[in-house]
């Protein structure tokens, strides 16, 4: 089954369309989603504006960039360290 992206924007409105009272069931059947989808969106994007979702996003991202940057670092650092320690 090909998997659906949803628009940030899509996902608050669902979100607070939930918050609002309209039930589960219905969302998910207009959405074509899970309920534990619901759910998880919910858990992570509930009482956020759409703005505020996308600088979370760009933000993770980043944080993801950056620590793949530093675990590459450390590594490099760690093979000149054992080259250095070698006796020639």
């Amino acid at each position: 089954m090909a998997r659906k992206r949803y628009s940030v924007e899509r996902i608050v409105a669902a979100v607070k369309a939930h918050e609002g009272g309209t039930s589960i069931g219905d969302i998910c059947r207009k959405l074509g989603i899970a309920e534990a989808t619901l759910y998880r969106w919910k858990k992570e994007y509930g009482g956020l504006e759409p703005d505020q979702v996308r600088e979370l996003k760009q933000l993770r991202e980043e944080n993801e960039r950056l620590k793949k940057l530093v675990a590459e670092l450390s590594l490099d650092k760690s093979m000149l360290q054992d080259i250095n320690r070698r006796k020639w």
